[in-house]
């Protein structure tokens, strides 16, 4: 046990066995903190923070009273601004000291924007110095056209959506013209693509926000922070007012109008846009077959195939309801062979003349050919086809 201890005495101690913070940083002057940021230690006088109570270093160790919102680790120190590189820590802390954050020129402006974003300290013109004035005015930019869309928002583009969800409709699509667009469509001729659903609002300095590219693109960021869907900004053609109309023999006028290329947005506010594009189809059940494979297999009590008209009679009988009389004689019948006798209609005319001789006579001979229907004239038997067939093929040889 005495040598396990002196291992331990050696170690390093454990969280139970650590003394006071103040002991740890006795060699500090009082009051100093160290801070670890990308595995470097800042020394700092956390009365530098109280003059900027509203940032988040202000909040951890600006005020005394104010417990802190983070603890230190086994050494004292305070772990803070995680993903946020040493160099441009630096920086940031001459702004608690100076009021200005002079940027690294290795550190790009959009990272130094998310670093102030994180932090809590403001990015402006007066609180930033930098060589890349191009990246600077570009995030200045950024941040003036969301809080300028802000406006727009509320008090010009906010009651034209509710004018539309007035009218039960869950979308828009906005028009933004400037103060001395004129619209004028004729009645009888209106222009051919449907921009009489489009809402308009007259506003040159909102079609001059709208040119560019970026405050669409900030636009269309906030739009979807609000819950807005199917967001789509962009430059179009816009009709204002009729030129001309060409009238050609023979086909509908040709109305030419004028256009100007103006900003618009369209948006939607739709929960269940999956379920309004889904249609239903039912089938009505029917009582009809529609089989085609048992519709061609009727037949009859002894097994026989009917005809194609005995087959249309059969089906209007299953409920098809189409009658034979309306159909009429199938153009098939005629090609069809005639129905052979059947056996027990041979079977019972033997038994009808049992002293019959086998030549029979001429009114048995007429009987029987009234009884059984004669091919076609303009048709040959499957026997005389094979035969004429035979006969060709051996006259070939």
């Amino acid at each position: 046990m005495s040598c396990c201890q002196e291992v331990g005495d050696k170690s390093k101690p454990t969280a139970e066995e650590l003394p006071p913070v103040r002991n740890y940083q006795s060699d500090m002057p009082s009051g100093r903190i160290t801070l670890v940021v990308d595995n470097r230690r800042f020394v700092v006088d956390p009365a530098i923070f109280s003059a900027h109570p509203n940032t988040m270093l202000g909040r951890m160790f600006g005020s005394a009273s104010t417990p802190l919102l983070t603890r230190p680790n086994e050494r004292g120190e305070y772990e803070v601004a995680e993903g946020i590189s040493a160099d441009l820590f630096k920086a940031i802390l001459d702004f608690y000291r100076d009021g200005i954050i002079r940027c690294p020129n290795h550190v790009s402006i959009c990272e130094l924007r998310d670093a102030c974003d994180y932090l809590l300290i403001p990015f402006e013109s007066t609180t930033v110095r930098c060589y890349d004035l191009l990246g600077l005015m570009h995030e200045l930019s950024n941040i003036g056209a969301r809080s300028q869309f802000a406006v727009y928002l509320e008090e010009s583009i906010l009651p034209e959506m509710v004018v539309a969800a007035r009218r039960g409709s869950r979308e828009c699509h906005i028009v933004i013209l400037a103060d001395d667009d004129v619209v004028d469509w004729d009645v009888e001729y209106p222009p051919p693509m449907g921009e009489e659903f489009s809402q308009i609002i007259y506003s040159t300095p909102i079609y001059r926000f709208f040119k560019y590219v970026e405050n669409r693109e900030v636009v269309k960021q906030v739009l979807k922070e609000r819950g807005l869907k199917k967001i789509k900004l962009g430059i179009e053609g816009y009709p204002t007012h009729k030129e001309k109309v060409r009238r050609r023999s023979g086909s509908r006028p040709e109305v030419i109008y004028n256009y100007v290329q103006r900003p618009f947005v369209r948006m939607s506010w739709e929960k269940e846009e999956a379920k309004s594009r889904h249609v239903d189809f039912q089938c009505v059940p029917s009582k009809s077959s529609t089989n085609l494979a048992e519709s061609a297999a009727l037949t009859d009590a002894d097994g026989l195939p009917l005809s194609s008209g005995d087959q249309v009679a059969a089906i209007d009988q299953l409920g098809m309801g189409i009658p034979a009389d309306i159909l009429g004689p199938s153009a098939y019948d005629e090609e069809l062979e005639p129905p052979q006798q059947q056996p027990n209609e041979q079977r019972n005319h033997r038994n009808d003349s049992p002293n019959e001789e086998p030549g029979g006579s001429n009114e048995d001979s007429s009987f029987t050919s009234r009884r059984s229907p004669q091919p076609h004239p303009n048709q040959n038997s499957d026997d005389e086809e094979e035969s004429a067939h035979v006969g060709r093929s051996r006259t070939n040889f």
